[in-house]
């Protein structure tokens, strides 16, 4: 199956009312539009299901129960889990539309802007037939909020335009008062100049294109200096693309307050910010990123000044797209579009460390899921059409499911990703 020079697009729109009301447009009427009523009951279940098969940040011992036992942990439990899910979310008449562009070999690209309800689903995997997947067969991406994207005064940033400037790197800093094992601790461990990130990483150092400036790549990892007074200057010097591998702390969606979402970096308790301190430690939120100093300082300065936000940005950090789960989403993803990012790359749901798969569920020593994740998310976000590549990278992980079953390759991280664009 190839991607034509123009592929197909479909624009799928949905609307919580108890039972789901979902519509579809292909973009040149590739097909005809559609609309259709998915009923609540069986939507409950399947997004109950996946609940039950996802890591709970309020659980205790939530990421263990999920790698070692929960739906997501073998083959068919979790292939299970992808056709509930097809069968309640899948209308029909799409259904039919994208198996014809299947039948002649045309892998159409699906933009899908989910209701609150159903924004932790892995869409990529949700099974139409055993043997079947919608990566399969489609590339699938997430539509930012308009009003995020049409906001007065946004300045939005071209990859065509910044692609060779530097990468602004925050590889899992060191958050003031927490230790390496702690709960803010390190989410790479250990790291040496052979590992996968590294490799990848140096590379950029190679062609001096890395931020921070440093004599060697491995010391861009767990530094002490990465926090959001850097960060807004590296910035506002200009770059391509920001990566971010750390921590967030996810607003729960019954609060209401999306904006309350964190990033850690390595800013003490005593700098400028809305989110209150933690230990040693002031999270940069979403709601900085969007006002900046606005009630804070006798001269505010606004957040996309502060923080001009690149084209893309990879934010790969447990539930660092939790914002869409708000029907008002103004979290770190919507942030980072207001700031003027075209693309963000985001989780969905916790995510397991490479020490909890080879500890807690049994992977080789040398499985690497989560830096190869890392890696993958990088290079698709260097690469022209960086949707079809992170899919592309999603289904060579779905083969390898299918093939060897081993945990290392569950869906648990690598559909947890999704790619929101403008």
């Amino acid at each position: 199956m190839t991607n034509p020079p123009e592929q197909p697009t479909v624009i799928v729109r949905m609307a919580d009312a108890g039972d789901l009301y979902m519509s579809w447009r292909w973009i040149g009427n590739v097909h005809s539009q559609g609309a259709s009523m998915l009923p609540e009951a069986a939507i409950t279940d399947a997004v109950r299901r996946l609940a039950a098969a996802l890591p709970n940040p309020a659980e205790p011992d939530a990421l263990e129960r999920a790698i070692t036992t929960g739906a997501f942990a073998a083959h068919d439990s979790e292939c299970l889990v992808a056709q509930a899910l097809s069968r309640a979310l899948l209308p029909y008449g799409l259904a039919v539309q994208l198996y014809d562009l299947y039948t002649r070999g045309i892998r159409p690209h699906i933009r899908l802007q989910p209701s609150p309800r159903l924004a932790q689903v892995p869409w990529e995997i949700i099974a139409p037939d055993p043997a079947l997947r919608l990566v399969d067969i489609a590339d699938v991406s997430l539509l930012a909020p308009a009003g995020i994207v049409h906001s007065r005064g946004r300045t939005a940033r071209a990859w065509h335009d910044t692609r060779e400037q530097p990468v602004v790197a925050v590889l899992d800093p060191r958050i003031p008062g927490y230790r390496a094992d702690s709960i803010l601790g390190s989410v790479l461990g250990r790291m040496d100049a052979d590992t996968p990130v590294a490799r990848r990483f140096a590379e950029y150092h190679t062609l001096g294109r890395l931020l921070p400036a440093v004599e060697d790549a491995i010391e861009a990892f767990r530094r002490t200096d990465v926090d959001r007074d850097w960060l807004g200057k590296a910035l506002r010097e200009g770059a391509s693309r920001l990566v971010y591998v750390g921590h967030v702390t996810a607003a729960a969606p019954e609060s209401g307050q999306s904006e309350d979402a964190e990033l850690h970096l390595s800013c003490t308790a005593d700098t400028v910010g809305f989110a209150a301190p933690t230990r040693a430690h002031r999270p940069l939120s979403a709601k900085d990123l969007l006002l900046g100093t606005h009630t804070l300082t006798q001269d505010p300065v606004d957040g996309p000044q502060l923080w001009p936000i690149p084209s893309r940005v990879a934010l790969i950090a447990c539930e660092s797209g939790g914002d869409m789960r708000f029907s008002e989403a103004l979290g770190l993803v919507a942030a980072m579009i207001n700031g003027g990012a075209e693309l963000v790359t985001a989780s969905r749901w916790p995510l397991p460390t490479d020490l909890a798969f080879q500890r807690l569920a049994g992977a080789p020593p040398e499985a690497h899921p989560l830096q190869d994740a890392i890696c993958a998310i990088d290079a698709a976000h260097e690469h022209p059409d960086p949707t079809t590549a992170l899919a592309d990278w999603q289904r060579a992980r779905l083969t390898q499911w299918r093939t060897d079953r081993s945990i290392e390759h569950s869906p648990i991280l690598w559909a947890a990703f999704a790619t929101v664009s403008t």
